[in-house]
């Protein structure tokens, strides 16, 4: 069983497919964690880990997008459709997509279980929208965007990483509830 999150392709019915369809820049990790986890536990274990809880300070700190760990339980509940600095894309049974509020950029939550292995895959990825030149016509990814590629991988792979943890605390009676 993988115990670090991993880049791989994107699976067949990843809601982030349209955007890799565009052109537009599409990243996918993978972990696994033995036993079942629905879509809620892992939106919430993902939402409230120390590492993610410090990105919702930022967002609180410097764009004034402020978040609670009650917000990230309506946001797993399918109860309320934005969360801090995202909106609802499109949610299903076992994915969400959220957009954040410049329409830039999509984060996106999948897991698929395993029964006859008793494990469950759990998938992150981001797809970052191609700006057009309004001069040439032309979509590009920007330099901000190429400089940043690198921060951006090692992150996604330590909020999948961190997103585990929190479920196999969870599951082994270390947290009370996600």
């Amino acid at each position: 069983m993988p115990m670090n999150a991993k880049p791989c392709p994107l699976p067949a019915d990843s809601l982030l497919l349209s955007y890799q369809a565009n052109g537009d820049f599409v990243d996918c990790y993978k972990t696994q964690i033995a036993g079942t986890v629905t879509l809620a536990q892992f939106i919430s274990a993902f939402y409230t880990t120390p590492l993610f809880k410090l990105e919702r300070f930022i967002l609180q700190s410097m764009i004034n997008k402020p978040s609670t760990d009650d917000q990230v339980r309506q946001l797993a509940n399918s109860e309320v459709t934005a969360f801090a600095a995202w909106t609802v894309e499109v949610r299903n049974d076992e994915q969400l997509l959220m957009c954040d509020f410049q329409k830039k950029t999509r984060s996106w939550f999948m897991l698929k279980r395993n029964d006859v292995a008793d494990n469950t895959d759990l998938y992150f990825g981001s797809a970052v929208v191609a700006r057009v030149d309004p001069r040439s016509g032309k979509s590009s990814m920007g330099s901000g965007f190429k400089a940043l590629l690198g921060f951006h991988t090692l992150y996604s792979k330590l909020l999948l990483n961190a997103a585990r943890k929190h479920l196999n605390q969870s599951q082994n009676g270390g947290l009370n509830q996600l």
